[in-house]
């Protein structure tokens, strides 16, 4: 099998909930000699890490349209906070379609409030991060969203997700729920989140796949991850994770390559 990032929640502020979609401490490595996966991702995230010398950065990753497997290594922690959906214009300056498959220094984005946060993080110890983003985030943010347009795509990204009890929406019935063409869903989706209302939702599927495979048998997982049945899981799967939900649980993956960052053009 191979070795993961490892994520241990943190408690998100309320003050800071309309924004961020979860705060977590990351770290990845195991055993050296095993490849490790990034999966598919559907999330823009600011991460704020101390070097070996102590020295500070924060980047911001865009999300990941597919997973990649990457020779073994060990990394030190880092603090991880994951944007909810609308929140990439207001805060880094740019639509999250620009962000998705690269890594970027939040100080190099054109965005006010990124720029002044990434000059105020130089000189903050990591445990004062969280903190910090809560007492200057929230105001700073709310001057410069636009609300109803947030407030509609976070509705069609909850409507196109599994949830218990409610199968996940087909975009054209999203778009119709919201009273939106799905050229305009579409658009939603590209400045807010960076992928198509469609591949949101595979990639969410295939969350969906990964979280609740030891449990559930393969056929209903398929239909409660919002499949038309387990042949649709397994083609969707490949596509996004590289190989068949059998190969990967098996430890049977592609080749590990050398990590790489993808700088932004």
């Amino acid at each position: 099998m191979t070795n993961t990032m490892s994520r241990q929640v943190l408690p998100t502020p309320e003050a800071l909930r309309p924004w961020v979609a979860g705060i977590g401490s990351v770290s990845a490595g195991g055993d050296p000699a095993k490849p490790y996966v990034q999966l598919p991702d559907t999330a823009t995230k600011v991460v704020f890490r101390v070097d070996e010398d102590g020295r500070g950065s924060t980047l911001v990753l865009g999300p990941r349209t597919r997973a990649s497997y990457h020779r073994g290594k060990r990394f030190s922690s880092c603090l991880e906070m994951r944007l909810a959906p609308g929140t990439a214009r207001p805060l880094l300056g740019v639509p999250a379609v620009d962000l998705v498959g690269h890594a970027v220094p939040l100080d190099e984005l054109p965005g006010a409030v990124a720029r002044q946060l990434a000059r105020e993080l130089r000189h903050i110890a990591p445990e004062q991060v969280v903190p910090h983003l809560t007492e200057t985030l929230p105001d700073r943010l709310s001057a410069v969203a636009d609300r109803s347009r947030t407030a509609l795509l976070r509705a069609g990204a909850d409507a196109l997700s599994p949830r218990t009890g409610h199968a996940p929406g087909q975009v054209r019935d999203v778009a119709r729920e919201l009273a939106v063409s799905e050229r305009q869903l579409r658009n939603l989706f590209a400045e807010g989140v960076g992928l198509s209302p469609k591949h949101y939702a595979r990639i969410d599927r295939v969350h969906s796949v990964l979280d609740r495979a030891d449990d559930v048998p393969w056929a209903q997982l398929a239909v409660a991850s919002g499949y038309y049945d387990q042949a649709h899981m397994t083609s969707d799967f490949r596509t996004l994770m590289g190989v068949p939900p059998r190969s990967y649980f098996s430890g049977r993956l592609p080749e590990a390559q050398p990590c790489r960052l993808a700088a932004r053009r």
